[in-house]
């Protein structure tokens, strides 16, 4: 077998820019919604789609397909040492309800060209190389999202979600049994292995490496992050005829505790994040005193100390700021900040340097399936440029030479990791 520091240009040769582009697009009519955006929520109809169409590329390069019992789906490329761990990459197919044609998928077809790349240079890898495509990372649909990586590295026991509902009150569950019926044709594999590596391909979602004229991203890290939901519940009134003195209205209590909560989660540093994203009000209507507010909280930040102690304060936070209703209070996620392996940094960065591209070193602000697999093995991620910093958005883009130079990283960073 050549051996991948004489042959390391080889593999990024063989990156076509033309077929990933179209690849990308073909992808993204699946989905399609104005303003060349995509709508592809996991475990949908328009996700099964957009699984055919990679397996179809996949048993055109003659991969191995196989699913496990979350829906994860992968696409393996074989080494020359059976005994040896495989190495991993991949990313995610779903979208956010308003999203992007890059956010996820770019990263599975990454992997996909990156290993078709590798085999038209006819170079051998020790290891095999598999081809993920995680199951409902975005929980735009069943929330939270990452369900399938953290299924995959024993975060969560693969039942958790089951009676986690959509806005149509569909149980994921009932769906992802639907999938994997549809999918009877596809060898199941066992839930979760030990990889030798993992190394996710992704948009920047932030203006850093555009910004600074850069191509490539090192990730070093993921923050925390911790998710709630909150429902304050109240009582019904007429809005012409009940006293305020006298209401329990659940929109003024929310009200205050969101106020609350923006006192807790100040930060003069600007590094914390807290998002209230979504709002439901009940009986919804003009004229009707709310008996029920329910919100979520997405709350993050790079200090595990930080995450944990505000955290930890937001249930008594949202409680003291009640007047006449009651709060109920669920923390759906939690993931404490991750720091990505050096071994994988290193052959990224040497990978974008040996390409003639100019690497930057960051950390993300998003949580990715990566974060989940930091305890599983040296895992790591390639970021390229996002126009603006744009992300879960129709607006969302990344030019086609800034997609095939990461899809080219990648591929060079393949073949050194599963040559060892």
């Amino acid at each position: 077998m050549p051996s991948a520091a004489t042959q390391a240009p080889v593999p990024a040769v063989h990156v076509d820019e033309a077929r990933h582009w179209d690849r990308l697009m073909q992808m993204a009519r699946l989905g399609a919604i104005p303003g060349e955006g995509v709508n592809r929520a996991a475990l949908s109809d328009l996700d099964h789609q957009a699984r055919r169409l990679l397996l179809s590329w996949g048993a055109e390069l003659g991969l191995a397909s196989s699913v496990d019992a979350l829906g994860n789906l992968f696409l393996r490329h074989e080494g020359t040492d059976p005994t040896l761990a495989p190495l991993l990459a991949g990313s995610h197919m779903d979208s956010q309800p308003k999203g992007g044609r890059f956010d996820g998928i770019w990263g599975v077809l990454a992997a996909l060209d990156a290993v078709q790349a590798i085999r038209k240079a006819g170079l051998a890898t020790r290891r095999a190389i598999e081809i993920v495509a995680w199951t409902n990372e975005e929980g735009g649909r069943f929330a939270p999202g990452c369900m399938g990586s953290m299924a995959f590295s024993g975060h969560s026991p693969p039942n958790t979600w089951d009676d986690t509902r959509d806005r149509e009150g569909l149980r994921f569950g009932d769906e992802l049994a639907r999938l994997l019926a549809a999918e009877s044709d596809i060898p199941r594999r066992k839930l979760g292995f030990t990889p030798f590596a993992y190394i996710e391909p992704h948009i920047e979602q932030g203006p850093l490496l555009e910004a600074g004229g850069l191509d490539i991203g090192v990730v070093t890290g993921i923050q925390g992050s911790r998710w709630f939901l909150v429902e304050i519940a109240g009582k019904t009134d007429h809005a012409g005829t009940a006293p305020l003195s006298l209401r329990q209205d659940a929109v003024q209590d929310m009200l205050r505790a969101i106020t609350a909560l923006n006192a807790l989660m100040a930060d003069p540093t600007d590094v914390l994040r807290f998002t209230v994203g979504r709002i439901e009000v009940e009986p919804n209507s003009s004229n009707t005193v709310a008996d029920l507010a329910r919100f979520s909280i997405d709350f993050r930040h790079p200090d595990a100390a930080i995450l944990t102690e505000r955290g930890d304060a937001i249930p008594a936070t949202i409680q003291s700021a009640m007047t006449t209703c009651r709060a109920t209070v669920r923390e759906t996620f939690h993931a404490l900040p991750a720091r990505f392996d050096p071994m994988v940094q290193d052959a990224v960065e040497a990978a974008a340097l040996d390409l003639g591209l100019k690497p930057r070193r960051l950390p993300s602000g998003a949580f990715h399936d990566a974060q989940f697999l930091v305890p599983v093995c040296p895992s790591g991620m390639i970021f390229i440029p996002s126009r603006n910093g744009i992300s879960h958005h129709p607006a969302e883009y990344s030019s086609p030479t800034q997609v095939a130079n990461g899809t080219r990283v990648l591929a060079l960073t393949l073949l050194r990791l599963a040559s060892m």
